[in-house]
Parts: C-alpha cells; sequence; structure tokens
C-alpha cells in the first residue's frame, strides 16, 4: 500500500500558469498532501497569502507550517463563506485538483477502492452521515441506474442496479467486496468496476453539485487578471468545468453581442493540457488528467 498522499499532476505547468504574483491572494480548495499548496507559497513574498480548503480531517497532518497559510476544513462549495469569514473579498488565483488523493484510493478502510475488501464507505468527509452503503441499499432500482449511467456513463448501468436490489433482498451490501460480488461485473472488466464504484463515489459526496458552487463563487470571487487553474480526471467534471471557463455560465451557454463577440468573463489560457508521456511514465494516475486554466478579463 503506498505510504504517499498525494503526487500532484502537472505541478509545473499549473503553477507557471496561475503566473502568481509575490504579494497576491491565493486559494488552493483541494490541500490534500499540500503539494500544490507548498508550490503556491514558494512563489508568494511576505505579504502574499495563500488558503487552503480540504473537507477531509486527514489532510490536517500535512499542515504546513507557515504565517503567509491558512487552513479551512471544510468542502470547497463553501468556499464564498470561509473567505466572507476571513474578510476576503477578492483573489488574485484558485487552483483546483479534483483527483481522488492516493490516501484515497490506497487506505482500505475508506472503502473508494474494490481492490481492498473493506466497508462500503467512499465519504471525503468523515462526519458526513451519508455512506455508499447507505446508497445501495436504500436508493431505488430507478435511482441506482440513474446515478450509474449519469456518473459511471455505464450503459450496463440497468442490468447492474437489478442485481444490486436482487442481492440485498437477501442480504445488506455493506462491504467492498459485497458490491463487487452483487454487480456480477467479471473481474476481468477492471474498468467497469472502477466506473461503478466511481458513481457511488461521485453521489456520496455530490461532487459535481460541489463543483457548480465553487465555480461559481470562484468566477465572482477572481479579481481582474487573477486566474483559475482546474485538473480534470473524468469526462463529466470535465466537460462542466470546460463549458464554464469558456461560457462564463454553469448551462454553458455562449452569449454574443451586438457585433457577435462573445460575452464571458474569462480569457483561456489552457484548453485541456495533458501530461507529458514522461510524468505519466513516473506517475501513471497522471494519465487521465487535463489542465485547463482561464484569467479573468479586465473591466
Amino acid at each position: 500500500m503506498s505510504t504517499v498522499y498525494h503526487i500532484p499532476a502537472m505541478l509545473k505547468e499549473t503553477i507557471e500558469g496561475l503566473n502568481i504574483k509575490p504579494e497576491g491572494v491565493y486559494v488552493d480548495v483541494t490541500f490534500g498532501g499540500g503539494g500544490h499548496s507548498r508550490a503556491i507559497l514558494g512563489n508568494l513574498g511576505h505579504l502574499g497569502h495563500l488558503y487552503s480548503l480540504d473537507q477531509d480531517a486527514d489532510a490536517l497532518t500535512n499542515a504546513i507550517d507557515d504565517p503567509r497559510w491558512t487552513f479551512v476544513h471544510s468542502n470547497f462549495r463553501y468556499l464564498r463563506n470561509w473567505l466572507d469569514y476571513y474578510g476576503v473579498t477578492a483573489i488574485d488565483g484558485l487552483l483546483a485538483d479534483l483527483g481522488v488523493s492516493f490516501h484515497h484510493f490506497d487506505c482500505p478502510e475508506r472503502g473508494f477502492s474494490f481492490r481492498f475488501p473493506a466497508p462500503l464507505d467512499m465519504r471525503m468527509n468523515q462526519t458526513a452521515k451519508r455512506t455508499a452503503a447507505d446508497i445501495v441499499n436504500t436508493y431505488s432500482e430507478e435511482d441506482l441506474a440513474r446515478i450509474f449511467y449519469l456518473y459511471g456513463e455505464l450503459n450496463s448501468g440497468r442490468a447492474i442496479a437489478k442485481n444490486l436490489c436482487r442481492a440485498r433482498s437477501q442480504k445488506a451490501i455493506l462491504r467492498t467486496e459485497d458490491l463487487v460480488a452483487a454487480s456480477r461485473i467479471p473481474a476481468e472488466r477492471s474498468k467497469e468496476l472502477a466506473r461503478l464504484f466511481q458513481a457511488l463515489r461521485i453521489e456520496v459526496n455530490d461532487e459535481l453539485g460541489a463543483l457548480r458552487d465553487m465555480l461559481v463563487a470562484a468566477r465572482d470571487l477572481l479579481a481582474p487578471g487573477g486566474r483559475i487553474a482546474i485538473l480534470t480526471y473524468h469526462s463529466l467534471e470535465d466537460r462542466l468545468v470546460k463549458n464554464f471557463l469558456r461560457s462564463g455560465n454553469l448551462e454553458g451557454t455562449i452569449e454574443k453581442d451586438f457585433y457577435g463577440n462573445i460575452l464571458t468573463p474569462f480569457t483561456l489560457i489552457e484548453k485541456g493540457r495533458e501530461a507529458s508521456p514522461e510524468e505519466v511514465a513516473l506517475n501513471p494516475r497522471a494519465r487521465s488528467a487535463k489542465l485547463r486554466i482561464a484569467e479573468k478579463k479586465e473591466l
């Protein structure tokens, strides 16, 4: 089992893309192992400040001893509330690495992976009440099929939902190995199993809802010339981020002025950059990462 909390993908490209101002105010909404936060602090002067958010208390083990750093134990969907609390009305940059930390995948008891027998949990925030087991055992067959199709992009979602409902009528599905067996997905179809676990994880943590809330807050908080850098890892979140940075709204609706110019608060800097072959060789989990960066237009 890996003892590395997380290896940030495209760290150099992300930090360079933020175009950090030494005296600026920055936010890392996905602190995790602290790799991005430490790199941002390394580019800040003595008057700069960084706020790092993470909803998982485990991230506190990676705390940084620096007066220019403030840790916020919270889901990033509450970004606006917390910055209001600290009296911050504008920021010069925001970074979000939406990938699940190695720590979560490689820590068996958290239940994020089908590789280990473990309680069916998947909560990023361990104080949250709803677990993956609650969803598997209480959602209707129709609702299970819906999340498997929408969040796992599984064409077999309806059949899997039917299998789970049949299995849970005999015995509650409480562990990862129970879920694998009840799904009837053969072990050799590991990608399908991964998508099933992804779908449940997204539902447990309301990941897309939280992402929507954070994007709107980031748009409103960014100062002119400020930048937002986001690393995505699957098509659902990447599509949302891509459309938002292109249009400036959650619907992805392109609005134009009388002359046909696109009305958007952002200028695109990176449009889905991928990790280099050299980086992927060292960190295979970077293979699915896409880096998108946008700059807030001057008023």
